[in-house]
């Protein structure tokens, strides 16, 4: 039988290894670990300080955590663009799906609620 990364081009780390391969996967997670550490501190660090223009700050923690999910698909679920993660890209992209949907979903239902709730000055007369 053919070695699996072998066959396949791109391979996530920590993908079927034989054991003489394990302290390479460790290092391959440590390595993920080190990078999600690492933007986590800097993303708490834009966030409070004064080094980076005030109205950029959403978009450069927006920016850091698309990193970190890239980190985290990468180095911890192994999602590459292989052939062995077709079905987990699938359902990784089912799941942001969902996410949007509620999230739009939600975002749509507060924007127009307002047109059937009751102006303040009039439940303010009603309670006289």
């Amino acid at each position: 039988m053919s070695n699996p990364h072998e066959s396949h081009g791109d391979v996530a780390p920590g993908d079927e290894i034989d054991p003489a391969e394990i302290p390479q996967a460790i290092g391959g997670y440590l390595i993920g670990l080190a990078l999600a550490t690492l933007l986590t501190c800097v993303s708490f660090y834009i966030a409070q300080s004064m080094l980076v223009w005030q109205p950029s700050i959403p978009i450069a923690l927006s920016v850091l955590a698309l990193a970190q999910m890239g980190v985290h698909l990468v180095f911890f679920l192994h999602i590459t663009s292989g052939p062995d993660s077709v079905n987990n890209v699938m359902a990784l992209a089912f799941g942001l799906l969902i996410v949007a949907l509620l999230v739009f979903g939600s975002l749509w239902i507060m924007t127009h609620l307002d047109h059937n709730v009751m102006p303040m000055e009039r439940m303010m007369q009603m309670q006289r």
